[in-house]
């Protein structure tokens, strides 16, 4: 019996919500008094390998290979079954985020395995099982999930679990996983890959969010809203709207058909507060809406709110905080 961890990684950086994930499956696997394996897919991941030890691993289980060289489901599935077989879990835990959950799907799917999707929180019965705690209705319900048989296998949103401290002198084991690739792996191909937006911070994991909707009235609006991103160190995001007019990537969409994101703080410029947008952000710890109307929705879920002209508003902030945090 084993906690079986999914660490997401690309291009030879692991996700840090893996690394989230793998801290609360260390308090786990040490209430059972099982063993806490990782699981690392890619090619040239052993710096990934030898950083799972240093955030509670007790075993670590690599598939490195050119075949793994870039995300591919059922090649990927394929590995996370090897594991499951390797590590005999009695829970699996995975990363809610591109890729990771794909493969988590696709494994579940093909051994029979109860999957509890887009968590946010975990813990255990008096009998030792898991409880998993997910959002439906876009996120105007909270689920409690119990399992009928073991594995248990769940997949957990980014930031739903503080990042643990890293152990540099910890030790553990790290092996090497063989996987038979399926005659569906054999057929994937990855033809290519286009970079997104360069030099952001991505929103999926960022503690500070400046987001625009429709307010902003076309692309040259988002301006004042990266000025105070950049002054913050935050990522920017954007409402459903703003994305369909063309105005800024899907990359930035946050919503129940964009990206959900908890950040510590999520500042929403010119964006009404649609329920589709706030499924993806009402989870945020301090909400600051800005809009020109009193009567937005957005304002319901706010912390602070202020009426008014975001190109008045935006830059207003933008100067104060230059001021209070020494930036230029």
């Amino acid at each position: 019996m084993s906690v079986l961890v999914y660490i997401a990684q690309n291009q030879g950086q692991a996700k840090p919500v893996s690394w989230e994930i793998m801290g609360k499956a260390r308090a786990l696997a040490d209430r059972l008094h099982v063993p806490l394996i990782g699981l690392v897919i890619g090619h040239g991941v052993g710096e990934v390998a030898a950083e799972a030890i240093a955030y509670g691993a007790d075993r670590v289980l690599v598939a490195d290979g050119p075949a793994f060289a870039a995300f591919r489901a059922y090649a990927y599935a394929d590995a996370l079954k090897a594991a499951i077989a390797a590590a005999q879990p009695t829970i699996i835990l995975a990363p809610a985020s591109a890729g990771a959950r794909d493969a988590a799907a696709l494994a579940a799917c093909q051994l029979g395995i109860g999957l509890a999707a887009e968590c946010q929180d975990l813990d255990l019965d008096a009998d030792g099982n898991l409880v998993a705690e997910r959002p439906i209705f876009s996120g105007n319900i909270l689920t409690t999930v119990t399992f009928k048989a073991k594995p248990q296998m769940a997949t957990v949103r980014s930031r739903s679990f503080p990042l643990p401290t890293k152990a540099m002198g910890r030790s553990g084991e790290i092996a090497a996983l063989a996987v038979n690739l399926s005659e569906l792996a054999e057929q994937e191909e990855v033809l290519g890959f286009e970079a997104a937006e360069a030099g952001e911070v991505g929103v999926e994991n960022a503690s500070i969010i400046v987001s625009g909707g429709r307010g902003v009235k076309g692309p040259e609006g988002f301006a004042p809203l990266r000025e105070l991103a950049r002054v913050l160190g935050a990522a920017v995001g954007a409402s459903r709207a703003a994305v369909d007019a063309g105005w800024i990537p899907y990359p930035h969409q946050v919503g129940q058909t964009g990206k959900t994101v908890r950040p510590d703080l999520y500042i929403a410029c010119g964006i009404s507060g649609a329920i589709q947008h706030l499924a993806g952000m009402s989870n945020a710890r301090v909400i600051v809406a800005i809009n020109k109307d009193r009567d937005a929705p957005i304002f319901g879920v706010a912390r602070y709110g202020v009426v008014g002209d975001l190109f008045e508003v935006v830059p207003a902030l933008t100067e104060a905080f230059k001021a209070k945090l020494g930036r230029q």
